[in-house]
């Protein structure tokens, strides 16, 4: 049986793209401007407050991790100081070395280890649909391990830097989804999973996104009738059955027009169209493009598209 939250993952093929130690002391205060990226954080010692735009101020300590999926402004400081300093890093990009805030001598107060990282595939809805704005997660030893390994992997220019990187935010993202409970996550995938009613249905559309699914077909997988298996589905993954597997048809389309090794009538077959001008009228509506049109804007590979 397929599993969901492996297929989103695979989809995004997360990519480390950057990441650096920080350490503060004394008196300091930063404020970061929307960055848009995901971005991630584990404090190796100490404690500060995080305060992201839209949330109450959470204190961070020591082992605790962070995971901003779209990285909204926040600012990050010892609590106490009032005047922040102000950093842009989509205009500003932050050096390379590792930044200090505060008192420039001494012993830092806290050591943290930060980094964002982009998708191989654009497809930021998936992964809003996934997470809540803010994952705090704490008194989970792996998520330090794997941060620091991927911190010493980005700071080396070893061979096979780049796949070591890109698995170990494979592990990272996976880790981070895993963690977070169920009751707190928004309406999407992992609450769906998280009922046990509604997961084999999940797990059956997943494996099979081609087959002519209907409401009562997969309100059988969950053994509830047409009309509560579409309220509950609703209600969890907040959207209705078809919705979603709409989103995700179209999610693996785009995902096979950008490879360019198949044609728009073979990517509409494998995501369930049996013809191509009915695929060709859904991918418009739902993307704003035609297929050949989004395959040639949006290719990952010089690959031409056949007709």
């Amino acid at each position: 049986m397929s599993d969901p939250l492996s297929d989103i993952v695979r989809l995004l093929r997360p990519q480390a793209a950057f990441s650096k130690g920080i350490t503060a002391a004394g008196a300091w205060a930063v404020r970061y401007s929307p960055f848009g990226e995901p971005s991630f954080c584990i404090v190796q010692a100490g404690r500060c407050v995080l305060a992201v735009d839209g949330h109450a101020p959470v204190v961070l300590e020591t082992g605790d991790f962070v995971l901003l999926p779209a990285t909204p402004g926040f600012l990050l400081s010892d609590g106490r100081t009032q005047l922040p300093h102000h950093i842009d890093p989509v205009r500003d990009p932050p050096p390379d070395q590792a930044i200090r805030h505060g008192r420039q001598d001494g012993p830092p107060d806290v050591r943290l280890l930060g980094g964002w990282f982009r998708f191989a595939a654009n497809e930021p809805d998936l992964l809003a649909a996934l997470l809540p704005a803010l994952v705090h997660v704490r008194g989970v030893p792996r998520f330090s391990q794997l941060v620091t390994l991927l911190g010493d992997e980005a700071d080396d220019d070893r061979p096979g830097r780049d796949v070591v990187l890109s698995r170990l935010v494979d592990l990272l993202l996976v880790e981070a989804l895993r963690a977070m409970p169920a009751a707190t996550t928004p309406p999407g995938l992992l609450r769906g999973l998280a009922d046990p009613r509604l997961a084999p249905s999940l797990r059956a559309l997943h494996a099979r996104p081609a087959h002519a699914w209907t409401v009562a077909e997969l309100a059988r997988h969950a053994a509830l009738s047409r009309s509560a298996y579409f309220e509950r589905f609703s209600r969890a993954v907040g959207v209705a059955p078809m919705a979603y597997l709409l989103n995700w048809r179209m999610a693996l389309a785009r995902e096979l027009l950008r490879e360019g090794r198949v044609s728009v009538a073979d990517a509409a077959d494998q995501v369930g169209y049996r013809s191509p001008a009915t695929f060709s009228t859904a991918f418009l509506r739902h993307t704003g493009l035609p297929p050949r049109r989004y395959a040639r804007q949006h290719a990952a590979t010089p690959s031409a598209m056949r007709s």
